[in-house]
């Protein structure tokens, strides 16, 4: 990256609400993949009919403006956004301009372990439209998108690089996730962004460039770096390739930007206040009654694992990454399990497991109830790591408990009396061995072990067999 120029990034962060209606009709809002499934005459624009308000979206995106230190209106009340387009049956969209739910806020976030700050210029409640598919010669509408609760997040252009971007927006999308404002899952089309992207020789704002509707992290983050290196090679080609204000797309296929259309001038949306919704108060018992209900973070669990577990900061990183990981986690805590023996089996061989199956934890066998069975056995030396491991997989193959697996026959054995007249025969009857350890060759103390462990058929207290040979060799 040429080190002349500094770049500086402004995001627009749309997530679709989790709600059991849609914000402004009955019709369920959930996915589909049926399409034109989930709507309603309010959805289609019908003639005559009338918005009804979804409160606990309301709640829900005050929770959200709550979160991210921003300040909220006396009122909630809505705006008509004026434009055509085939997804929108309306003509507008009823949005937020004049009193967004949240305006002048902040939020901190890590950027490889340092703290940044990024400023929240709103967050509003509104209605999605509908999806269109386009084909060769022709273009399908599904309506099943049209009228899902929308928060959008739209930041002050405070970012420099795309890894202080994707950082916020993973924070951000963890927040929406453990407090289950949203799913926020991209596969699902929940989660979309506009990425504004300018670059100059000095601290004042270049002409910004709109990146829209980039559709994951991933692609954000190549559209960022690509588009800032475009940037850069127009200003470095002469003052006749100056950089113009315009809209561009993100081609995944080419990682590249496309251009739209250009953007000038701001477009008149001849906004309006929404009739036919109601103002809606927000009085101090609601945003009472809404920050009781706020959970513990992602950043608070970071501190908790952090200085009170003693985990990590690996561990830490990628347990909270993932709400259901860290729910599974304090679920075995409250279980009384030891904080890093679960870390370890959570972020080793459960995941790994996960990945492999291509499943999640909500449907993976092992609940903590049965992972403790496990664990306890371990801990108490009935049973070795290996052994573990072992029983481990064959709970999952055949999906019966753990505790099934665990008998006599596969017990460890912590006797040392036993273990002892068990090396002092392997060491009678290796000699040769035995001298050429004191020569010099350590390395034969696995040997050593691996004999002991080939007499008890893997069965020997691994630690205690290694300190009675430390002991005699």
């Amino acid at each position: 990256m040429n080190n002349k120029y500094q770049a500086t990034i402004g995001l627009e962060m749309h997530c679709e609400m989790k709600s059991n209606a849609k914000v402004f009709s009955h019709a369920k809002n959930a996915f589909s993949n049926l399409a034109n499934s989930n709507i309603s005459a309010i959805d289609l624009a019908f003639p005559g009919i009338l918005p009804t308000l979804n409160k606990e979206c309301v709640k829900k995106a005050l929770e959200m403006s709550i979160i991210l230190n921003c300040k909220q209106p006396k009122y909630i009340y809505f705006d008509r956004k004026n434009y055509y387009y085939p997804d929108l049956p309306k003509g507008y969209q009823i949005t937020q301009m004049h009193e967004p739910v949240g305006v002048d806020g902040f939020l901190e976030y890590d950027v490889n372990g340092e703290v940044h700050k990024a400023l929240i210029h709103d967050i509003h409640l509104e209605e999605d439209s509908a999806s269109l598919d386009h084909y060769s010669d022709y273009s399908l509408i599904n309506y099943n998108r049209a009228g899902v609760p929308l928060l959008e997040l739209v930041t002050e252009p405070c970012f420099h690089n795309a890894d202080e971007a994707i950082a916020f927006l993973e924070e951000v999308k963890r927040i929406y996730e453990y407090t289950d404002i949203s799913e926020a899952d991209s596969k699902k089309g929940q989660i979309r962004c506009d990425v504004n992207v300018s670059i100059s020789e000095d601290d004042t704002l270049g002409t910004k460039v709109e990146i829209k509707n980039v559709n994951s992290f991933g692609n954000v983050y190549e559209a960022i770096n690509y588009e800032i290196k475009r940037q850069i090679d127009l200003k470095e080609a002469g003052r006749y390739q100056e950089v113009e204000q315009e809209t561009r797309r993100f081609d995944e296929e080419t990682g590249t930007t496309i251009r739209m259309r250009s953007k000038v001038d701001a477009i008149d949306y001849k906004y309006f206040v929404e009739p036919n919704i109601p103002k809606y108060k927000v009085t101090d018992e609601l945003i009472k009654e809404i920050k009781a209900r706020i959970p513990t973070l992602p950043k608070e669990r970071k501190a908790k694992y952090l200085n009170e577990y003693h985990l990590s900061l690996y561990d830490t990183n990628i347990i909270i990454k993932n709400k259901d990981y860290a729910d599974y986690f304090e679920e075995c805590l409250a279980l009384k399990l030891p904080p890093k023996t679960v870390a370890n089996w959570l972020t080793g061989v459960i995941i790994s497991y996960l990945n492999k199956e291509i499943i999640t934890l909500k449907e993976f066998y092992l609940t903590p109830k049965l992972l403790k069975q496990i664990i306890d056995k371990v801990e108490d030396k009935t049973i070795s790591i290996k052994q573990a491991k072992e029983i481990f997989l064959k709970s999952l193959e055949e999906r019966k408990e753990p505790i099934t697996y665990i008998n006599s026959d596969n017990k460890q054995i912590s006797d040392k009396e036993y273990l002892l007249n068990i090396i002092m025969t392997i060491l009678a009857n290796n000699e040769a061995q035995v001298a050429a350890y004191h020569a010099g060759k350590t390395n034969l103390f696995d040997f050593f072990v691996g004999q002991v462990m080939k007499e008890t058929k893997g069965k020997a207290n691994p630690v205690l067999t290694k300190e009675i040979l430390q002991e005699k060799l």
